[in-house]
């Protein structure tokens, strides 16, 4: 029995996680299509349940049925409204796969929740009322999935037992979906359209008789099967260093996170922002040493050399390098309640560097009920738009179409320390491209440690106020 109870928690440890986000218009049933989920797959204990049918009469929306969309929306004012405001998050697993899924607001006031709770997704499920098929809020969510890089989305047309299950009025909601999709540019490398009633449970988690005409997978057969292993990046090797590890005279180790690739020992490795190259000594974890590490793993390397490496900065093959510099394009959110303020400093946090930015120019925001650009030189909340960004200290970076881990960063707001925007970066920005670069050797000046840095710091604002490049060297 002892053996059976260990394989069956090498077995539960070892399965892989998706994550997911539903999005959808007002009432179109992501609530009810999660709580149906996690009933049908019997992953609700006893109390849920009592609690679920005690909640159901008192404050359900769904009439004589088990209202299960108060499993996911638990705030008062989300009971009473009958609405998503807040992203909410459920965890479960199957025999196949471990899952959180992330319950995200369909209102247009609440995209920054969206944005937050799809950050991490690997799978998007867009719900569609069958009786209203393709509406505004479908499009604007397809733009914000694609905007976040999210491979695996579903369409799913709910409220089809509403329509009497017509074939007709599914292949034509799938056929304007993916009409818009091509009209705006739009690639979704992986995408499903499922006819389901979540109200009813049809062809959530077992295939529905009312479909005949329906030859695909139940929702949840195809949650547990769609294949999420290349999502990570595991060409391009980048390691931020999170940590250094001096424990003793003996050891020095750099620790921190995989953020993409695979690393072995031996590898010959460059260390950026400085350039300077050495090879892989060890990988070290807490349950030993290891002859090669991938993403997203977090360990410890060691090198042959002494090379000076600290918090912020990456190790990388030098065969395949990210982009090293101060000045960026990026989809930007807007997420403060303020509005974007240029003349700010922020502070802007990407893999594990943290260094003031400027927001140097807004060069079109986008109409996110069409997806398209119009002209615009400042940021509201819940606005998305096309940015210029100047740091202070060089950042090391890939374009997030390529990376997500190292092509997405954050804006903090020095004073309030609220997060102002998340972005996705574009790439360099081409507009300083080739720009020259004014040296200051400060060695030739008589100056007293204090003043060394005084300098340094006037010449990081100087840079990430005015675009200026400018370096200051000892």
């Amino acid at each position: 029995m002892a053996l059976n109870i260990e394989e069956f928690l090498a077995q539960d440890e070892a399965k892989d996680l998706l994550r997911l986000l539903t999005a959808g218009s007002v009432d179109d049933g992501k609530s009810t299509l999660i709580g149906r989920l996690l009933f049908d797959s019997k992953r609700l204990y006893e109390d849920q349940l009592q609690a679920l049918e005690r909640d159901s009469k008192r404050v359900g929306n769904a009439g004589d049925h088990i209202d299960y969309a108060l499993l996911c929306d638990g705030l008062k004012a989300e009971r009473e409204q009958g609405i998503t405001i807040d992203v909410a998050y459920r965890y479960f697993s199957t025999n196949r796969r471990k899952f959180i899924i992330a319950d995200t607001p369909g209102h247009e006031q609440y995209t920054r929740n969206m944005i937050t709770g799809g950050s991490t997704a690997n799978l998007a499920i867009i719900l569609v009322d069958a009786r209203q098929g393709v509406v505004t809020q479908t499009c604007r969510h397809s733009y914000l999935v694609s905007l976040l890089g999210i491979r695996h989305l579903v369409l799913a047309v709910n409220k089809m037992d509403l329509v009497d299950f017509s074939k007709e009025r599914f292949d034509k909601i799938v056929s304007d979906y993916k009409a818009w999709l091509d009209a705006q540019g739009i690639n979704i490398p992986d995408l499903q359209c499922i006819p389901l009633s979540a109200l009813e449970g049809d062809n959530v988690v077992e295939k529905s008789a009312n479909t005949p005409w329906y030859e695909g997978q139940s929702l949840m057969d195809y949650l547990e099967t769609v294949p999420i292993d290349q999502d990570i990046n595991m060409q391009s090797l980048r390691y931020p260093v999170q940590y250094v590890l001096r424990p003793n005279l003996d050891f020095r180790g750099f620790a921190g996170k995989l953020a993409s690739g695979v690393v072995k020992v031996g590898d010959e490795v460059m260390a950026l922002p400085s350039g300077k190259s050495s090879r892989v000594k060890e990988i070290v974890t807490y349950d030993g040493n290891l002859d090669e590490a991938f993403a997203p793993q977090s360990v410890t390397i060691t090198l042959e050399d002494e090379i000076d490496l600290s918090r912020g900065e990456m190790l990388v093959h030098p065969t395949d390098m990210p982009h090293v510099g101060h000045h960026l394009r990026a989809m930007m959110v807007w997420m403060d309640e303020q509005p974007l303020d240029a003349t700010k400093a922020f502070y802007i946090k990407h893999t594990t560097n943290t260094t003031r930015a400027y927001i140097t120019k807004v060069h079109s925001r986008v109409d996110i009920n069409t997806a398209q650009r119009v002209p615009s030189d400042g940021m509201a909340l819940n606005e998305i738009a096309e940015v210029s960004v100047t740091a202070a200290a060089p950042l090391i970076f890939d374009s997030y179409a390529e990376n997500r881990q190292t092509g997405a960063f954050i804006v903090i707001d020095p004073v309030t320390n609220f997060t102002s925007a998340v972005g996705m970066i574009i790439g360099e920005d081409e507009a300083r491209r080739g720009a020259a670069t004014t040296t200051v050797n400060l060695s030739e000046y008589n100056l007293h440690s204090e003043e060394y840095d005084t300098v340094i710091r006037f010449c990081e604002e100087l840079r990430a106020r005015t675009g200026i490049d400018i370096e200051c060297i000892k």
